[in-house]
């Protein structure tokens, strides 16, 4: 482990320090997200590094209301008549 100084609001500092694992475990995994998002690196990674399974990390992200795929509606219904069009199959 590293141990890191950081500056911060006073009110926020109580919060950036939780002694439960799992809260511990839910901040570090907060302050990877940025990364993931912006394809620095991948949930897998971010998982390695947190020490923890990809899936682990994608259920926590799903429970915080974090997308593992971010796509739009029309984005989804395009895949899904790419996916149509391969098999052959009409809606």
């Amino acid at each position: 482990m590293a141990v890191v100084s950081l500056e911060m609001p006073e009110k926020l500092a109580a919060f950036a320090m939780p002694s439960e694992k799992e809260d511990q475990l839910e901040r570090n995994a907060m302050i990877l997200y940025p990364y993931i998002r912006k394809g620095v690196i991948s949930h897998g990674k971010a998982a390695e590094i947190l020490g923890i399974f990809k899936m682990d990390l994608i259920t926590l992200y799903g429970r915080l209301g974090l997308p593992y795929i971010e796509m739009t509606d029309e984005e989804i219904d395009e895949e899904l008549e790419t996916v149509r069009q391969l098999r052959g199959v009409r809606p």
